[in-house]
């Protein structure tokens, strides 16, 4: 149960996060946020990091082997990665419709999910 809260967290916290790394290229498209500055976009990313923060922290400490949890450092980093690159393409593929996937990108990808198999797979 604490690996599969871990992973719903995981994935929460980085909508979170990509929203805040890459959702203010959008703000251009919306009316209010013409005349802002880079200080003001810089401030409203940090307000939706802080919510990235409320989901990463707990599902990192609660999935921590040391914690109780099911995954050893190295698991929840590699994870974590993977899950990354997983929220990124679907915020890509949704809000940014100009960007196309191509074979390389598909490439890459598996990459990062064979590194999340050797990271699990116990030899």
């Amino acid at each position: 149960m604490r690996g599969l809260f871990t992973i719903v967290m995981l994935f929460i916290s980085n909508a979170f996060m990509t929203l805040a790394w890459y959702g203010h290229l959008r703000f251009k498209d919306m009316a209010w946020s013409k005349s802002l500055g880079l200080f003001a976009i810089i401030l409203i990313s940090w307000a939706i990091a802080f919510f990235e923060y409320l989901f990463q922290v707990p599902a990192n400490k609660f999935g921590f082997k040391e914690n109780g949890g099911p995954f050893n450092l190295l698991q929840l980093k590699v994870l974590q990665e993977a899950i990354s690159i997983t929220v990124f393409l679907i915020f890509a593929a949704l809000v940014f419709k100009t960007e196309k996937l191509a074979w390389n990108h598909f490439v890459g990808f598996i990459f990062i999910l064979l590194a999340v198999f050797f990271i699990f797979k116990k030899w």
